[in-house]
């Protein structure tokens, strides 16, 4: 009987472990952590540049293969995963995934429109395949575009709350798969979600004279990675080197070129 009792046991040992998948289980160890002042690039469009002698690339997540993002880590760098996740894009592979009734206004860029975020029970599961396909691919951290609808003309009545609601949840559901999670502009909630993110993304904070916002995030030892289009690296980079910011010239299609500081 004690025979029979220790081959069941075992049994169902091994029954429960094949129940556990990698998709079950969150990755092993801590998730990355950039500090500020790294330097990176930041592509996404056209042939990918992989010669640019930087630990961060930030690069699209659909766009891009697990088999760039190991080359990527064979050459030491960390690899950022960008998705839009306040806006749809019509291109995408799972834009037919969407309901219509969350699509509201264009967003400025051509197939785009601003999403309703307080339609969570719609949008999470969304968020979470796309946040799987990171993951999956081997990607280090993701870069969520389009959190901060609340201050644009979506089509929905959406409030600071509804963002501040939303973009936890992006980051918690980012956590959750052991992905490192930046805050994408955003610039009047950052006192309030500092603490949820791991490091920012700016776009043109001195053209507007707004990158000392930004300080919470480097005073709390996470990076800040920022980018300017249309002023000269002379009118930003002493500022941003003093504010320890992650500083680049780049152009509106975002390619290869860049200028860093």
């Amino acid at each position: 009987m004690r025979r029979t009792t220790t081959v069941l046991t075992a049994l169902l040992a091994l029954l429960l472990a094949g129940c556990t998948t990698a998709s079950d289980s969150k990755p092993p160890g801590p998730r990355w952590q950039p500090r500020p002042g790294i330097a990176w690039q930041w592509q996404l469009s056209g042939r990918l540049d992989t010669s640019v002698d930087v630990p961060v690339y930030d690069i699209d997540g659909f766009d891009h293969s697990a088999e760039t993002v190991a080359g990527l880590h064979e050459d030491g760098r960390k690899v950022i995963c960008y998705l839009s996740t306040g806006a749809w894009e019509e291109f995408r592979p799972d834009a037919d995934d969407f309901p219509r009734s969350v699509l509201g206004r264009g967003n400025g860029w051509k197939g785009e429109r601003w999403l309703d975020i307080r339609r969570t029970d719609l949008l999470e599961p969304l968020m979470a395949a796309r946040l799987d396909m990171c993951r999956e691919k081997g990607f280090d951290a993701v870069e969520p575009d389009n959190m901060d609808g609340y201050r644009n003309r979506t089509g929905f009545p959406l409030t600071a709350r509804d963002q501040l609601r939303y973009n936890r949840l992006i980051a918690e559901l980012a956590h959750d798969r052991g992905l490192a999670v930046g805050l994408k502009n955003d610039l009047d909630q950052i006192p309030e979600l500092v603490d949820d993110f791991d490091f920012a993304v700016n776009e043109q904070c001195a053209q507007y004279q707004e990158c000392a916002t930004l300080t919470p995030f480097v005073e709390a030892g996470k990076a800040v990675f920022h980018a300017e289009y249309e002023l000269p690296t002379a009118r930003f980079c002493a500022d941003s080197r003093r504010l320890k910011l992650s500083s680049l010239l780049k152009k509106y299609e975002l390619g290869a070129w860049r200028r860093a500081c």
